[in-house]
């Protein structure tokens, strides 16, 4: 009885090791030249590997289909993903926001840590093996490569979303699915730029303790925290975790609460204690304690005050116009970038067509999908990898409990 696992990524070698220490016979197919290609390149070469905090916070990072997740991250848990690493010799720190990265600072130390676990629990790599075509056939499943054709009894389709196509995802997980009858919800760039007009100027200036809101008819969902102008819209931190929950809705426009510690009151306060201060300058050079240089111009044009005026000659109702533009700097909004763009892919494989227990087709019997080829998502933070280990888990060991 023999597994086979398409994909080398976090989700791939989790089911890979799993599934062989669990007895099987494991054979893992990765079409690159190398394994976790894109591991490699998240955390900025750091790999956030996953988030030090409990289940049910973890959950509420998941953007879609959290509740589709909750089995497989109470039976692996970030706690559980921490002690699998360290226990193969791996050390790790935890920093800011509970973020877990390894105390190297090396995503490829992460990469060869899973590599060792996989081979050492006696399952087979093939790197440099592109699958072109899966069927299914007298009780097995056939896998073409370009080294002839390998059959199995069950296998993990673990090979990654539509993201970063240049680390090798390229959407082959969505097409078997499809094959197999599976639904594939549309896909969407998932912690991505956002973009937005007059922006341009802004280029490079990054602020902290924002809060950056999308505004669809009416409504606001907000992310607090850090963010970065780009020559065409936002990024940083707080930029892709709101994309993550605008990728299907959009935006009508975006604002920035660029103080938003501070209740109106107690900014309007503070902007007269600073204009009695400045009482015979221009408002251009009036609030140079209040923001950063290059922000000052953008604001003032959205109050629209004279930016010559003094700041003495400023009457109630302009300093109220002036409040709105601190708290509600607004932006046109224009789009998400483009999905290949994305840390992650949004959508995929539809969950409901599998079974969260095992993360088997209940179109097909032998067939498992885990990890970013699934219709799932999470926040920054160390989520989206664990998310891959957990489903990893969960398919691993169902495929070589049903396979032995």
């Amino acid at each position: 009885m023999k597994v086979i696992v398409i994909g080398g990524g976090a989700a791939g070698m989790t089911a890979a090791y799993f599934a062989a220490t669990d007895g099987a016979d494991v054979l893992l197919l990765e079409k690159n030249e190398k394994l976790g290609k894109k591991m490699y390149i998240s955390g900025k070469g750091r790999c956030n590997l996953t988030n030090n905090c409990t289940p049910q916070e973890f959950l509420d990072n998941v953007v879609s289909n959290a509740k589709f997740l909750r089995g497989a991250i109470h039976r692996f848990s970030p706690q559980d993903a921490m002690r699998f690493f360290e226990e193969h010799s791996l050390p790790l720190k935890t920093e800011r926001g509970n973020r877990v990265i390894p105390k190297s600072d090396k995503s490829s130390d992460v990469i060869r840590t899973l590599e060792r676990a996989v081979r050492g629990a006696g399952a087979e790599i093939r790197l440099d093996c592109n699958v072109t075509d899966v069927t299914f056939c007298d009780g097995f499943f056939h896998v073409e490569t370009p080294f002839g054709s390998l059959s199995c009894d069950r296998l993990i389709v673990a090979c990654g979303g539509y993201s970063y196509r240049s680390t090798g995802s390229d959407g082959f997980g969505y097409r078997v699915a499809e094959k197999f009858r599976h639904n594939v919800v549309p896909l969407a760039p998932a912690l991505c730029r956002i973009l937005c007009k007059g922006t341009q100027s802004l280029q490079g200036l990054s602020l902290k303790n924002v809060t950056l809101s999308a505004v669809k008819g009416g409504k606001a969902v907000s992310e607090f925290g850090e963010m970065l102008f780009t020559d065409d819209g936002v990024s940083g931190p707080a930029a892709l975790s709101l994309s993550s929950k605008i990728n299907r809705t959009g935006a009508d426009f975006l604002t920035v609460d660029l103080k938003p510690a501070l209740s109106a009151e107690v900014l309007d306060a503070r902007i007269l204690r600073d204009f009695k201060q400045r009482m015979n300058k221009n408002l251009i050079n009036a609030l140079d304690a209040l923001l950063p240089e290059r922000l000052i111009a953008q604001v003032v044009k959205q109050s629209g005050i004279p930016p010559y005026k003094k700041v003495n000659q400023i009457t109630a109702e302009e300093r109220g116009r002036l409040l709105a533009a601190l708290k509600g700097l607004r932006f046109d909004y224009v789009g998400l970038d483009d999905v290949n763009c994305g840390i992650v892919t949004a959508g995929g494989v539809d969950v409901g067509q599998i079974e969260p227990s095992t993360m088997q087709s209940k179109l097909q019997k032998g067939l498992y999908f885990a990890g970013e080829v699934l219709d799932v998502d999470a926040l920054t933070g160390g989520f989206n990898l664990q998310t891959a280990f957990a489903c990893g888990y969960v398919a691993g060991r169902a495929a070589a409990k049903e396979s032995v």
